[in-house]
């Protein structure tokens, strides 16, 4: 079959049927008016397919595997972990699947300390710096942790990696109140460490599985630090670990006969009483406070079904949408410049066409909808907010 891709196909020439006996052939005549037919030959064409080929990769294949099999020695662990990561970030569905490979492969290539330590970095890197990968970090640094064959007298994965963690965690109170990019990053490790504490487990000699202690007395000491510099990114941030972890914390320290969630919910509401952050900002702490009085929104089997309403459901308004920038940054109705970004949403999607046009306002007096809008607070939400006031400053007086 092969020989079909080298040889090409020879050139067939044209057949001239023979004549028969009551044809008459026509005598040569150079002079004569009648030329003979001419007999067109149709161009043959070459094929370009080859047996050699290279393999064909759709667009977007990961052969991180394949290319680790060819040879180690083209492809260092710093580029074999960093395609892994990047692959987990665009397809984190493949992670059940593919897990179990990428641990086998790096126990047979991770056999030092350095490469160990690079390990690490790289997760924690890709963890604290990508958008939206910090649980999917967390699961890989859980899995990996319990996996990895190497343990050298520098510590296992997990001793490494809560010493790394440690790096970032003691500069936390200058991180607090740093520039906006020391923020930012300040920010992404706290999210990720709230992660790590919900999913990295500890198991037990007994075989019990426990989270590690460590993590919880980090993050109530993160908590203070983002409210004792109540700036707006900071405040948002401390709302985002506690909706993520608050119930998780609060069942812990009851169960060792701690406050340290009243304590919290007293901090915050000093913030909203005495603090310079905006009223979005407020209303979100608000907001935190009646999800916490509702026992974190968790819902108890055995309660009938009734469809979510603000005035039955304290945690109605924190399934808020997720909207996006032109620069593809997300932001929800909790961000203190939700109006402004989300009327630059109007204008870029171009919901409203007919309303303004050089500067004409078409849609005439009276318009039903847009005489709807409106700047002011929601008249429950005002209320609520000025009854939470009055209680707070009665408590405080007492």
């Amino acid at each position: 079959m092969s020989d079909s891709f080298d040889r090409a196909p020879e050139q067939t020439r044209p057949q001239r049927a023979l004549p028969s006996s009551q044809d008459k052939i026509p005598q040569q005549n150079s002079e004569s008016a009648m030329a003979k037919p001419q007999v067109v030959v149709a161009p043959v064409l070459m094929s370009k397919l080859s047996a050699n080929a290279p393999e064909f990769y759709p667009s977007g294949y990961s052969n991180y595997t394949e290319s680790y099999e060819d040879g180690c020695e083209d492809y260092p662990l710093s580029e074999y972990v960093q395609d892994f990561l990047n692959h987990l970030t665009e397809q984190p569905g493949s992670f059940e699947t593919e897990i179990e490979q990428f641990a086998e492969t790096l126990n047979g290539w991770v056999t030092t300390d350095d490469a160990l330590q690079e390990l690490v970095e790289l997760i924690y890197q890709q963890a604290t710096s990508i958008p939206n990968f910090s649980y999917m970090g967390a699961r890989l640094c859980n899995y990996l942790s319990h996996h990895l064959t190497i343990s050298p007298q520098s510590g296992n994965f997990r001793q490494l990696l809560l010493q790394r963690c440690r790096t970032e965690y003691e500069v936390k109170d200058e991180a607090a109140k740093g520039d906006e990019v020391t923020r930012k990053r300040f920010h992404a490790f706290v999210l990720f460490l709230g992660e790590l504490y919900l999913n990295l487990e500890i198991k037990g000699t007994n075989g019990q599985v426990t989270r590690a202690d460590i993590l919880q007395v980090g993050l109530r000491e993160l908590l203070n630090a983002l409210f004792s510099n109540p700036m707006d990114d900071n405040l948002i941030c401390a709302v985002k670990l506690l909706k993520l972890t608050g119930s998780v914390l609060e069942d812990t320290w009851k169960e060792k006969g701690k406050t340290d969630m009243e304590e919290i919910i007293q901090r915050i509401e000093n913030v909203v009483l005495d603090a310079n952050c905006s009223r979005d900002v407020k209303q979100m702490l608000l907001k935190l406070v009646e999800l916490r009085s509702s026992n974190w929104g968790r819902v108890h089997a055995t309660s009938t079904y009734r469809e979510a309403t603000p005035e039955n459901d304290p945690n109605y308004f924190m399934n808020e949408p997720t909207f996006y920038t032109s620069d593809g940054v997300p932001f929800t109705a909790a961000d203190p410049d939700y109006q402004e970004k989300y009327q630059e949403l109007l204008e870029r999607e171009d919901f409203f066409p007919d309303y303004e046009e050089n500067g004409t306002d078409l849609s005439g007096a009276g318009d039903p909808y847009l005489d709807d809008i409106d700047d002011e607070m929601d008249p429950e939400i005002e209320e609520a907010y000025e009854k939470f006031c009055l209680e707070s400053e009665r408590k405080r007086k007492q």
